[in-house]
């Protein structure tokens, strides 16, 4: 929700560069193998792999295009079990990137640019992550903003505002209030 609130809200009215960034859930949690987690965990990794393969060849926007596919199937369609070359494929993308998934060599380069992320606002935080420069331009991010529905127009803008300025205060930590609601995916992205 966070990332469909950046693209569709923030990004075409704040003039924002975004680069997405892995993070692997089966890397920072580690669940053991016959944990009911490890699955999805692994599926997403190997989705991971297959986006570095993609950055390598085809640089970030081939990126976006494989995370915006894959999150859609996976919380639009419910489908957790599709193909990745026909993904790719479904993308505009190269689907020879799909045997990346189990191509250990770019978990590498996962874990590289993924504690760069949490170098930035610890361990005990998971996904989204959001980082920019400060004021006086040093790195900083924060965990969050986690939403069930993507805010839209002025509200959408406002919680952006807001959350950069947020980050730009050291010694902001944490806003939290107890999840009461699931997810509204609204529309699939065409």
């Amino acid at each position: 929700m966070t990332a469909r609130w950046v693209v569709d809200v923030v990004q075409p009215e704040r003039d924002l560069e975004v680069t997405w960034q892995p993070i692997s859930l089966l890397r920072k949690n580690d669940p053991p193998a016959d944990s009911p987690y490890f699955e999805a965990a692994e599926k997403t990794h190997n989705m991971l792999r297959v986006m570095e393969s993609l950055r390598a060849a085809d640089g970030d926007d081939a990126v976006f295009k494989a995370y915006w596919e894959f999150a859609t199937r996976i919380h639009h369609d419910g489908d957790r079990d599709f193909d990745l070359a026909e993904a790719l494929t479904s993308a505009g993308l190269d689907p020879a990137h799909a045997v990346a998934a189990t191509d250990e060599a770019f978990d590498s380069v996962i874990a590289e640019r993924m504690d760069a992320g949490l170098a930035l606002v610890g361990d005990d935080v998971g996904t989204p992550i959001i980082s920019m420069d400060d004021d006086n331009g040093d790195r900083v991010g924060m965990f969050g903003p986690v939403i069930t529905r993507a805010p839209s127009g002025d509200v959408g803008l406002k919680l952006w505002d807001s959350f950069v300025g947020l980050v730009q205060v050291p010694g902001v930590w944490e806003i939290k209030r107890t999840r009461t609601e699931a997810p509204e995916f609204g529309e699939r992205p065409i």
